[in-house]
């Protein structure tokens, strides 16, 4: 399936269903329909041809996701940018995908105006919701005669994705309408959906480039409604699930802990919500099960990454569950069972597949995996060596077939000669009433080889200390484990899409110890 086939298989449900909704706003599905038509028309109109790389720029906002449907509709690629990333980043990115065309809102002007002159291939600028002199505006790009298209992409090519990396090159993995179709049809398989012929309500506050984005296309699929959050707010979100009575969203982890650091939380009516989807970071076991009583039995977990999206591992709700009901807290700190279509083994740093309880890398196989890097084959033989896509993560399966995410494989730290996971030792800190996030890293130590150190970011109102946090963990992992080092920062550097810098906390702590 194309992604533009997900608009319309909900379309011929109910064309006059509410599809998109935002700010009090609705476009009927056979709204979104026709101006996805009438864009890729414009597309045709400015030189588009099948396969031509188009970008999006734009915080989440309606029109703009339309513009993804129109853009499949030409038989074009999407190309999603992230409009938190810095100007440089993304002429970077725009520049590695080819770009032809950018769609983008009137509030980033000013950075497509920094760049545009630096991307020699980058020949058309629309501008949906102002009118920059240096771009086509909205309504002449949709004025065109041509007849409106509905092609096919060469090769199947959906969508290229720019790598979440937080060093090097970004990557610009090529992801087909096949894996697409996969992600959706496991996302429909493992968690529950609406049986008695009502529609799903999705919620997306997290941006359209990302997880949020990709999620909406299982609800399409059954004449859904996605209600649009323009910004992250807490207080917005929770009055969203109420007033439009939504069933399914989606929040990394942090925001999670907002939500349940919020004080109307335990006022509000969440009776509609069927599946709260929590990924893209570890989450916290004593959070999850906090989230679990406070916000409903919907915790649902997914484990993936741009490579293999989203659905490599799954956890419905009702596997945070035993069978009589109480909370599997064994289970919380694991990323769930590999999903239906997907093979997920633990391979030996020599190629050996090793048996249930040994850790090493997770590798996939399965047609959720991605074609390759765009325009980079070392990259992609890499990757796929052995046949396998290798993840990066290191992990276990358990004999109830439960996949463990220890660390990633750059992230282990060793100290005294002994291996210590971070995320073994997070998961821990993370059990203390007051810490509101942390980080354990390694540093260079002429004792221990790596001396293992932890930042912490407490929650508000509380306080702690170092020799209260070392008692905590040692109580829990024993003295090997237990860092060496303590910091508590008032807040911890994230990525644009919330994922704490480990790079940047252990350029900092390096800084500091460097001497004068």
């Amino acid at each position: 399936m194309r992604l533009v086939d997900y608009l319309d298989k909900g379309a011929s449900l109910d064309p006059g269903a509410p599809c998109l909704v935002c700010d009090g706003q609705t476009a009927t599905y056979a709204e979104v329909q026709e101006l996805s038509g009438r864009i890729a028309a414009g597309l045709a109109a400015h030189g588009v041809a099948p396969g031509d790389k188009i970008a999006v720029l734009s915080a989440n906002d309606p029109t703009a996701f339309t513009c993804v449907f129109g853009i499949s509709r030409a038989g074009a690629v999407w190309c999603p940018v992230n409009p938190r990333n810095a100007a440089a980043e993304n002429r970077e990115l725009l520049d590695l995908f080819e770009c032809s065309v950018l769609f983008f809102q009137a509030s980033f002007a000013p950075l497509v105006q920094e760049i545009r002159h630096t991307l020699p291939r980058l020949r058309t600028l629309v501008c949906f919701d102002g009118e920059p002199e240096f771009a086509v505006h909205w309504q002449d790009f949709l004025a065109g005669d041509v007849e409106p298209v509905d092609r096919h992409a060469p090769e199947d090519l959906a969508l290229i994705a720019g790598t979440g990396g937080t060093t090097g090159r970004p990557k610009g993995v090529m992801l087909t309408g096949a894996n697409i179709e996969a992600m959706t049809a496991i996302t429909l398989m493992s968690y529950p959906w609406p049986v008695d012929g009502t529609r799903p309500a999705y919620l997306a506050l997290a941006p359209l480039t990302h997880a949020a984005g990709v999620l909406c296309f299982p609800v399409l699929c059954h004449g859904g409604s996605i209600v649009v959050m323009r910004t992250p707010d807490i207080a917005s979100f929770l009055d969203n699930i109420e007033t439009h009575h939504i069933t399914h969203t989606f929040l990394p982890p942090t925001l999670i802990y907002m939500v349940l650091d919020h004080p109307s939380l335990d006022g509000r009516d969440l009776s509609s919500l069927r599946c709260f989807w929590y990924g893209a970071a570890p989450m916290s076991a004593a959070r999850l099960e906090a989230a679990l009583t406070r916000i409903g039995p919907v915790m649902a977990q997914l484990f993936g990454q741009t490579e293999a999206p989203m659905m490599i591992a799954t956890m419905a709700p009702h596997d945070h569950f035993t069978d009589d009901g109480t909370i599997a807290r064994a289970r919380l700190s694991s990323a769930g069972r590999p999903a239906p279509l997907v093979t997920v083994a633990i391979m030996a740093k020599d190629g050996r597949l090793l048996p249930c309880g040994e850790r090493g890398e997770i590798v996939v196989r399965g047609s959720l995996v991605m074609r390759g890097y765009y325009n980079n084959h070392a990259a992609t033989a890499e990757a796929s060596a052995g046949g396998w896509h290798h993840t990066g993560d290191i992990g276990y399966l358990d004999r109830d077939g439960y996949l463990f995410i220890v660390d990633r494989a750059k992230d282990m730290v060793i100290t005294g000669g002994f291996n210590v996971y971070s995320t073994e030792v997070e998961q821990a800190l993370m059990a203390h009433p007051a810490i509101a996030d942390c980080a354990v890293i390694g540093l260079p130590d002429d004792k221990w080889g790596e001396r293992l150190t932890a930042v912490l970011e407490l929650r508000p109102g509380t306080t702690t200390d170092p020799a209260e946090m070392t008692a905590f963990v040692k109580s829990h992992l024993g003295s090997v484990k237990t860092p060496k080092q303590i910091e508590v920062w008032p807040e911890l550097p994230r990525s644009r899409i919330g994922k704490v810098l480990k790079a940047e906390i252990r350029k900092q702590l390096l800084e500091l110890d460097r001497p004068q």
